[in-house]
């Protein structure tokens, strides 16, 4: 199975976040755009990626748009890695046979999907790319219709990509 891609439909998961809670894509999508990042706590590429994706929490994340991690770790784990690289977004767990993680066709990890609110994925992302990031960004700002604002700081050094 290949992995999901853009204008395809998103398949639908339902899992236990870190904090107790029942997420469902479904449920979520009724309330706007969901971007969900999988990734593994040991994978370096993740690590690196994860604070960006937290950015994206902060600035665009509201009750109309969900940003979601999701692990293929265990609980303790993932709330290690989450106090580790600053994550404070819900985080899901998918570690016990990775249903969501197979039936999204991941090959690698992190794997990141903004999808819109008719279950369709609108962008996908592989690994960590900065102009895929920047995108969905874009997007975020304008569906807020907040003024977008420079994802990545003029004094990072952040490299265009590094695959997952």
């Amino acid at each position: 199975m290949n992995t999901i891609t853009d204008r395809q439909k998103a398949p639908e998961f339902s899992l236990k976040g870190t904090d107790g809670k029942d997420y469902s894509l479904n449920a979520l999508l009724k309330r706007g755009p969901v971007f969900v990042s999988f990734f593994k706590v040991s994978c370096p590429v993740c690590q690196f990626t994860f604070p960006f994706i937290e950015r994206l929490y902060k600035r665009y994340g509201s009750e109309n748009v969900t940003i979601l991690g999701i692990s293929q770790d265990n609980l303790r784990a993932t709330k290690e890695f989450n106090a580790e690289y600053g994550v404070t977004f819900p985080v899901l767990l998918d570690a016990d046979g990775y249903p969501a993680s197979n039936a999204y066709g991941l090959t690698n990890v992190p794997t990141s999907f903004l999808i819109d609110t008719d279950g369709t994925v609108k962008l996908t992302c592989l690994g960590f790319n900065k102009n895929d990031l920047e995108a969905i960004a874009a997007d975020l700002s304008e569906r807020r219709k907040i003024p977008a604002a420079a994802f990545f700081c003029p004094d990072e050094s952040v490299p265009a990509n590094r695959p997952g």
